[in-house]
């Protein structure tokens, strides 16, 4: 299974706020760390402001958290939240499948799709920052301090 950019770059944001101990980094700054267009670091910074996992502060002292429900979020869960309930296979659409009345892979791969999520769903995100890549995300961050500017 391949999960989406933005599923991969939600994942290491939450992965970078969960080890700040002290300095608020802005979403510039978490692109900046990334590698990423702001643009799409501010989608992702959204939609996990959205599910309750970070908070963002406007403002001279502001920037991203991690909120309590983002430190014990599941890998797995959170993965199935952004990559959706979708087929790992196209079977309808434009020019569906002759066989999808009768196919026993489209049920394989989805037994599949699920395994790689319940693989998933054990690890927290305070789990997956745990050594040697807490300290790996600290020292690519180069300590973001807080900016005027906020989240």
């Amino acid at each position: 299974m391949r999960l989406t950019r933005f599923t991969d770059l939600a994942l290491r944001v939450l992965m970078r706020l969960a080890v700040e101990e002290t300095d608020l980094p802005t979403t510039r700054d978490v692109a900046a760390t990334m590698e990423v267009p702001y643009t799409h670091a501010a989608k992702v910074v959204a939609r996990l402001q959205h599910l309750g996992l970070v908070e963002a502060r406007r403002g001279r002292g502001g920037g991203l958290t991690l909120t309590p429900a983002g430190r014990s979020a599941s890998a797995g869960g959170l993965v199935r939240e952004l990559e959706g309930a979708g087929d790992v296979v196209e079977c309808e659409g434009s020019a569906p499948c002759p066989l999808r009345g009768a196919c026993i892979l489209r049920g394989a791969l989805r037994r599949a799709q699920e395994a790689f999520f319940a693989s998933l769903d054990p690890l927290t995100v305070n789990e997956l920052v745990a050594a040697p890549t807490g300290p790996v995300l600290l020292g690519i961050s180069g300590g973001s301090g807080s900016r005027p500017g906020g989240a």
